[in-house]
């Protein structure tokens, strides 16, 4: 008899959407900003709270984003792509790159990298990564990274999301 979890037959959740998103608003993660090239080298940038380590030994990390996102496809597609951790002072950073509809970029200082992905100043850490491997799940795609160079900056506070709100 086969025991896995995939096994054995879902049931109907006895919750609405409503109700598991509230309970997920207690858990407080940290505010990132993810960015890449498009297909035409242009940078792409959202904002994420879905960010992970993953292990040590390579080192990976995830993240994941939403296929109704507007940048969806630049991410599914990107061969390297940069994680940004947020600082407390970034509120209107993260605001400004969950936006629809704007030039995310407008007015943020950054750099490219040697893969042309657009590396934000000032954050409190940053990780470059190449991409590694992709997992459709529900309606999100989980991508996971291999970080190929990081740095963070000390004495800093994070940016946090808790409730549906930044603090």
């Amino acid at each position: 008899m086969n025991t896995s979890p995939l096994a054995v037959p879902a049931l109907p959740p006895t919750f609405t959407e409503r109700d598991f998103r509230n309970a997920l608003g207690q858990f407080t993660t940290g505010v990132t900003v993810v960015t890449t090239v498009d297909a035409q080298g242009h940078p792409v940038g959202m904002t994420v709270s879905s960010f992970n380590s993953v292990s040590l030994d390579p080192a990976l990390v995830l993240w994941s984003v939403a296929r109704s996102a507007g940048s969806y496809q630049a991410f599914a597609q990107c061969s390297h792509y940069a994680i940004h951790v947020l600082a407390s002072h970034h509120k209107d950073l993260a605001l400004q790159f969950a936006q629809r509809g704007i030039d995310r970029f407008a007015g943020v200082a950054w750099q490219p990298n040697a893969h042309g992905v657009p590396l934000l100043e000032d954050a409190l850490a940053t990780f470059e990564c190449r991409a590694r491997s992709q997992y459709p799940e529900g309606d999100h795609l989980i991508m996971v990274g291999e970080v190929q160079d990081c740095r963070h900056a000390a004495n800093a506070s994070p940016l946090l999301y808790h409730s549906g709100k930044m603090r």
